[in-house]
């Protein structure tokens, strides 16, 4: 079998690594090269691996590779995505998709003319206790979903995160999109309106948002909130959490998605820690990339997705601005 030849723009983003491990696990994928802009952040991998390393990303497009992968500033998603398209690969682009609805749109457009794949990075539908409530639901073991809770609370990231001309938003477009799309996922229905709220409470001085509340209202009936706070500090064992409360006409659902662990308490440490054993998200939800594209099946998470579950932390800004609920903004 040819192998896929892969190729990583950017490490910006620390999934990057564990992408690319996942990657090299998978029969059959040559990855290709490695482009940053910031060679310090890539160094060890091209050294330990022999990986070839460009500083510009062009350079790379330029072998004509099958796919690539996009762990670059949010801002810089759209570029990266189009140019990777027009090259004719295919494309998992990090989350969220895009920073602006015009960029997501022009996105997803130009991977539709160039004839490739986008597919949004959202490995929390990889996790098993996502998947079993997922099943649960479908088989209707709660009756009709009435209500969901979520929670992505985590630690501020820092770094280019907090800087809006990259970052496009703080902790509310940061971590709105993950439980969000598993909301669409779950209830199969479109968010019509968006009520949010978002402050600086945490981290003082910080440019962006790094606390917020997310409220919405489906077109099916279901309401929804999610926590998507940068409210873990240094002594909380762990940068963050998954966890889904469903509440249905016939039963509720509890979601723990990183419960898959073991809590570890140490004189060495002085304070508690997650030790995770549990499943790779990552590692499935690159599998299920890669195969995709072998076997000439739609990606499993589209652009579209990912462009839905932006969409609602966008208008959760445009809600803020205006001190009310408001319609979902139109991409």
């Amino acid at each position: 079998m040819k192998p896929l030849r892969i190729g990583m723009i950017s490490f910006a983003h620390g999934h990057a690594y564990a992408y690319f491990h996942a990657l090299r696990r998978i029969p059959g994928i040559e990855i290709s090269g490695i482009a940053d802009p910031e060679f310090a952040r890539v160094q060890a991998l091209a050294d330990d691996y022999g990986i070839p390393y460009y500083a510009d990303y062009a350079s790379l497009l330029a072998l004509g590779l099958d796919a690539v992968v996009i762990c670059s500033e949010n801002a810089l998603h759209a570029e990266h995505t189009m140019a990777a398209a027009r090259s004719g690969a295919h494309v998992l682009c990090e989350k969220p998709l895009g920073i602006t609805p015009e960029q997501m749109e022009a996105m997803i457009l130009v991977c539709r003319e160039q004839g490739v794949q986008l597919m949004t990075a959202f490995p929390c539908r990889y996790l098993p206790a996502v998947r079993e409530a997922k099943r649960m639901i479908e088989h209707g073991e709660i009756g009709e979903i009435v209500a969901i809770k979520g929670t992505n609370r985590g630690t501020c990231p820092g770094g280019w995160f907090v800087r809006p001309e990259l970052s496009g938003g703080g902790a509310l477009l940061d971590h709105t999109v993950h439980v969000m799309d598993l909301m669409h996922w779950m209830t199969g229905a479109q968010v019509e309106r968006v009520y949010a709220y978002a402050a600086n409470l945490f981290q003082p001085g910080l440019q962006v948002d790094d606390a917020g509340m997310l409220h919405v209202h489906f077109d099916s009936g279901v309401v929804g909130v999610i926590d998507t706070s940068w409210s873990r500090q240094a002594p909380f064992p762990t940068w963050g959490d998954v966890t889904l409360e469903i509440t249905g006409t016939n039963g509720s659902i509890y979601v723990d998605a990183f419960a898959q662990k073991n809590d570890v308490y140490s004189r060495a440490d002085m304070q508690g820690r997650w030790d995770y054993w549990g499943d790779d998200m990552d590692a499935h939800m690159v599998q299920a990339f890669i195969e995709a594209i072998r076997d000439g099946r739609p990606v499993p998470v589209t652009g579209e997705d990912g462009q839905r579950a932006a969409l609602v932390a966008l208008s959760g800004y445009r809600s803020l601005e205006a001190g009310r609920a408001i319609p979902l903004i139109e991409s």
